[in-house]
């Protein structure tokens, strides 16, 4: 027994926590050892003075105020976060659990406090609070960086695309002067050769000498300007088409003899035509003279003769391929020229598409021929791309989009056709507001046996229109100041329903070319137009 209570009374004394107990009047009657050790005071310091005396200031009050009413009203609290004064001053927090004793009567026997040291707990916290600002404080540091990253980042893409841009404007305005430069040049020369040959015409007209070959000089310089023009226009997308279905194979074979006529002996041609080659919707004769453009700059790659291979397939271009290139992923129809010649160089390569570059010798090459090619594939709405080797040779593949509509026969070619002629007394409504122009054209619509009245605007035409019932043909012009060629050529049809109507301009974005495509059933023939072209049209459009 004796044994027992010292057990207890050592467990009692050297506990984890501090006990006291206190009587019905709040003073301390008993206090274990662990408790005096913590304060740095012996029992006797304690014994008789109440609990609360041993708080620090803010903890009496609070004792005061919240936990001696709170022990009136249940007689117990518990894990109250409280700060005792050690003997040395220091402060030791604690928690603390209070509880009433009472006998059966009810009468309060004594008050039992137990004590927990918080030195640690305190100090965990704290570190925790710490650690949370520093969190909160790296957290906020990391959004200010990302929100200033953000502006950092799209300082350096704007300055990015600013000097792309500048970059571009620079490669551009470089085009632009090698363009106007080489159109200068070559306008030039063949200005010079029109001039010359006026002059010295209207020198041998006064003389009674013979001027043929001085008007062949000019009709020839003339036909130069013209199809640099075309060129010009098909390299900037801007050509008038006029798309019809076709087989790629069919073209090819129908080519073959002028391809041979064309590249001379030395080069040996071959087709490897697809079978069950899709159809195309294209120009019929730029799509040839695409393919004949880049045959003669395959001719010019091989000077000692070579190979020359025309290549058609059905093709699938993949997403991963047409974004790549900024073309429509889907089936194409492939037409590929393959030579065996000198090849090029990556830089050749990359501004062979250029207008008037050239790696041919003066007088060799306009530096148009691909270019050209470039600008009509493009404009219908294909792909073009170019692979070689020096040494070995090169390909060019053009792709097409693939045509799902019904097959259209092929017009049977026209060949050694003589000029057209008219047939009977027709007479032709002439539309043009340039005089020069009007009066030139309409001296070569009498030449060709045509009665012309001329009118300069939509105005003049349709008062003529009503004047003269036997009109059979309205050619106009286009691009006319008030009332333009489309809307005349509406007005004069709401009057007379049977009138034939040729259209005539020089430039393409105009009320009867929408996109470089022909609108359907519009007849148009493409300024400047030699006798024999105008002939022919105005005669195939009468006899439609």
């Amino acid at each position: 027994m004796a044994q027992e209570l010292d057990d207890l009374e050592d467990l009692f004394e050297n506990a984890p926590c501090g006990y006291v107990s206190a009587g019905a009047d709040g003073r301390i009657s008993k206090a274990n050892s662990t408790f005096c050790n913590w304060l740095g005071r012996g029992k006797a310091e304690l014994v008789g003075r109440r609990f609360q005396d041993f708080l620090n200031i803010a903890g009496k009050i609070y004792y005061e105020t919240h936990f001696a009413p709170l022990m009136r009203m249940q007689g117990f609290f518990n894990e109250v976060a409280l700060d005792l004064v050690r003997a040395d001053g220091s402060p030791l927090p604690v928690l603390v659990n209070v509880v009433e004793r009472r006998d059966e009567a009810g009468n309060l026997r004594f008050v039992r406090i137990t004590v927990f040291n918080a030195s640690d707990r305190r100090r965990y916290e704290r570190e925790l609070l710490e650690a949370r600002r520093a969190a909160e404080k790296a957290n906020a540091e990391l959004m200010e960086l990302n929100r200033t990253l953000e502006e950092r980042i799209a300082e350096a893409v704007e300055a990015r695309l600013k000097s792309e841009g500048a970059l571009r404007q620079a490669q551009k305005m470089e085009a632009v002067g090698q363009l106007t430069g080489g159109i200068a040049h070559d306008f030039n020369n063949m200005l010079a050769v029109i001039l010359s040959s006026l002059n010295l015409l209207e020198r041998r007209l006064a003389k009674g000498e013979d001027i043929s070959r001085y008007i062949a000089a000019a009709r020839d310089g003339a036909n130069r300007a013209a199809s640099l023009t075309q060129r010009l226009l098909a390299f900037s997308r801007q050509q008038t088409l006029a798309p019809q279905p076709l087989n790629a194979n069919q073209m090819v074979a129908e080519m073959s003899e002028l391809l041979r006529r064309t590249l001379g002996e030395t080069v040996q041609i071959e087709t490897v035509l697809a079978g069950g080659l899709w159809q195309v919707f294209a120009d019929k004769n730029l799509l040839e003279n695409a393919v004949v453009n880049l045959a003669v700059n395959a001719r010019d790659a091989m000077p000692e003769g070579g190979r020359l291979t025309i290549e058609t397939a059905n093709c699938h271009l993949d997403e991963a391929y047409a974004a790549e290139h900024a073309i429509k992923p889907g089936q194409y129809v492939m037409i590929a020229v393959t030579d065996t010649g000198t090849g090029m160089t990556p830089e050749v390569m990359a501004k062979a598409f250029d207008p008037f570059f050239t790696t041919k010798g003066p007088g060799k090459g306009t530096g148009l021929g691909l270019s050209q090619v470039f600008g009509f594939v493009k404009q219908s709405s294909g792909h073009i791309n170019i692979y070689s080797e020096v040494g070995h040779g090169t390909t060019i593949k053009i792709y097409l989009p693939r045509f799902y509509g019904a097959a259209a026969k092929a017009p049977k070619r026209k060949v050694g056709q003589d000029l057209a002629l008219p047939s009977g007394r027709e007479v032709v409504l002439l539309v043009e507001d340039d005089q020069q122009v009007l009066s030139l054209t309409a001296q070569m619509l009498r030449d060709l046996g045509y009665g012309v009245i001329e009118a300069h605007d939509g105005t003049e035409a349709l008062e003529a229109l009503a004047a003269h019932p036997d009109i059979s043909l309205l050619f106009t012009d286009v691009v006319m100041p008030e009332m333009n060629g489309r809307r005349l050529a509406e007005e004069a049809l709401k009057r007379r329903p049977n009138l034939k109507v040729l259209f005539t301009t020089g430039y393409t974005r105009n009320a009867v070319v929408h996109n470089g495509v022909l609108d359907p059933a519009v007849n148009l023939l493409q300024k400047p137009a030699s006798l024999e072209q105008l002939a022919a049209k105005v005669r195939a459009v009468l006899d439609s």
